[in-house]
C-alpha cells in the first residue's frame, strides 16, 4: 500500500476491521496470479499490540482458495471502509484537482488451517455472535446431520498477523479544505456521512 505519512493511522486499524469485517482475502494461484475470496473475518485482539492479533475465517471446501492456503499460507487481507469522491470545490482557490477519500487496512498474515468440527463450530459461533446473536440458538437446535454437513463443507483457519498498514485518506494536510469537506460529506450519501464522522474522529473539525 502506498502510505504517505499524513495518512498513516495505525491506531485505528482494529476499529476499521471491526466496523468493516467483510475482507478481500488474497493469495496467489498455481500460476502465480492473485486469487481473491471475499469473506467475513473475526478479529481477536492481543493486548495493546495489533501486530500480535489473530484473524479467524473460513472458505467453502470447494473454493480453490482452500488449496492455495494449504500450499502457500502467507496471505494479504484488505478491509475497505467508507470511500467517496471529493470535489476541488472544497478549496478556497481554483488551482486544485479532484481526489478520492477513503479508509482502508491491509494485513499480511500467516494462515493455520483448523481441523475438526469443534474448531470450525467455534469460529462460526464467534461470527454469529458478532452479526446475529439470536441465531445462535437456532444453530444449536438444527439436526446434527445438517450441521455436520455444513461444517464438513467449509475449511476454517486462523491467521497470525505479520504486518498491518492503515490508511485514512481525508486530506489531512490541507486544513483550508476541512470545513467545506465536512459540510459536503455530512449532507451526502451514507459513505460520505461516515467519512464526515472520521473527520471528527481525527479532530479535523470541531
Amino acid at each position: 500500500m502506498y502510505l504517505p505519512k499524513q495518512f498513516n493511522h495505525p491506531e485505528h486499524a482494529r476499529a476499521i476491521i471491526r466496523e468493516n469485517p467483510f475482507a478481500s482475502l488474497v493469495s496467489n494461484d498455481d500460476e502465480g496470479f492473485p486469487f481473491v475470496s471475499h469473506i467475513p473475518i473475526k478479529l481477536i485482539a492481543h493486548d495493546a499490540d495489533p501486530q500480535k492479533d489473530v484473524l479467524l475465517g473460513h472458505v467453502a471446501k470447494g473454493n480453490p482458495h482452500a488449496s492455495f492456503l494449504r500450499q502457500r499460507p502467507k496471505v494479504l487481507l484488505t478491509f475497505m471502509g467508507p470511500q467517496a469522491y471529493m470535489s476541488p470545490a472544497v478549496y478556497p482557490d481554483l488551482v486544485r484537482v479532484p481526489t478520492w477519500s477513503y479508509v482502508a487496512v491491509h494485513v499480511k498474515a500467516e494462515v493455520r488451517l483448523l481441523e475438526g468440527e469443534e474448531a470450525k463450530d467455534a469460529i462460526l459461533k464467534q461470527l454469529i455472535a458478532d452479526h446475529e446473536p439470536p441465531y445462535a440458538q437456532q444453530w444449536r437446535s438444527l439436526p446434527e446431520t445438517y450441521t455436520h454437513a455444513m461444517l464438513n463443507g467449509i475449511v476454517a483457519f486462523e491467521m497470525q498477523v505479520l504486518k498491518v498498514q492503515t490508511k485514512v485518506k481525508l486530506n489531512q494536510h490541507r486544513p483550508e479544505a476541512h470545513a467545506a469537506m465536512h459540510t459536503a460529506y455530512e449532507s451526502g450519501s451514507e459513505s460520505e456521512k461516515a467519512l464526515a464522522l472520521w473527520m471528527r474522529r481525527l479532530g479535523m473539525v470541531l
